[in-house]
């Protein structure tokens, strides 16, 4: 561990917000959990768990389990967020007013020194600041799916992101092993933007009839050095997700992002990628 121990909120145990929990506990910091119900709360325990084992596993921490999960609590209520946290970060779903109603809570609960965080992939960071009393102290931290094994955190600055937040931000990514870059809040950001055009323009191939999903993402691991294709890339992010910020990215930036019709017809279908066991790909 470097640096100083940092006491951290999770708001969602997803697969995002448990991930985040793993990095920062084999960072060797404190982590709340926080979930909407002791079931939600009771599956994102075992999530982070599992998640903890794996990093064990890999040689990632020389810590031990019972030692990491002394420093975690999972709870199921926003209230109970540590009342002297230094970061606390919302990765609840992809929903501007359920986003929005999360952060005011937070707010609520925290110190004004704490700094509030979210960790969208598309959503307007400048639109979710106006839900705080402070927004000075909030900015976006996009982490990556899967997060423990993902190398970049892309740090999303708001026009009202106070320079302090965004150098402590900064300072607390590196101390997680990871490196960030910093952009300034637009639709999509810089990787959102640039990973879903090239998704759907994959997915566009796919139902044209250009060459099949392994083929498609073969020629960009192999020609372009990527380490998962675009099509494998959407199952592992989730093609709900994925078309969800199309959606938004088709609103904001024009018709380029316009989600092609197999992408619709797949999520209508229930074909969601890895999470769901089908999607471009077979994932037992």
């Amino acid at each position: 561990m470097t640096g100083v121990e940092l006491t951290v909120g999770v708001v969602g145990g997803g697969r995002m917000g448990s991930g985040i929990a793993v990095v920062f506990l084999t960072a060797g910091h404190s982590v709340v959990v926080a979930e909407v119900s002791a079931v939600a709360a009771a599956a994102a325990g075992e999530r982070i768990r599992a998640g903890l084992t794996k990093a064990l596993e890999r040689g990632g921490t020389t810590q031990t389990l019972p030692g990491l999960l002394a420093r975690l609590r999972v709870v199921d209520d926003l209230g109970e967020l540590p009342p002297a946290a230094d970061l606390v970060i919302e990765a609840v779903p992809e929903l501007v007013a359920a986003k929005r109603a999360v952060l005011s809570a937070v707010e609520r609960v925290v110190p004004e020194t704490c700094v509030i965080a979210t960790n969208t992939s598309s959503l307007s960071v400048t639109e979710l600041a106006q839900a705080l009393a402070q927004p000075g102290r909030f900015l976006g931290l996009h982490f990556f799916n899967p997060v423990p094994s993902s190398a970049l955190v892309e740090i999303v600055v708001a026009p009202t992101t106070d320079d302090r937040v965004l150098a402590r931000a900064t300072a607390w990514v590196e101390q997680l092993g990871k490196q960030s870059v910093a952009v300034r809040d637009s639709p999509g950001f810089a990787t959102s933007r640039l990973g879903v055009l090239l998704g759907l323009e994959a997915i566009r191939m796919l139902e044209e009839g250009v060459a099949d999903a392994a083929a498609i993402d073969r020629a960009m691991e192999l020609g372009y050095r990527h380490p998962t294709g675009p099509l494998r890339s959407t199952d592992l992010v989730g093609l709900d997700v994925r078309l969800a910020i199309a959606e938004h990215l088709s609103e904001t930036l024009g018709d380029r992002f316009t989600p092609p019709a197999l992408l619709r017809d797949m999520v209508a279908r229930g074909e969601l990628g890895r999470k769901t066991g089908k999607g471009f790909y077979e994932w037992p």
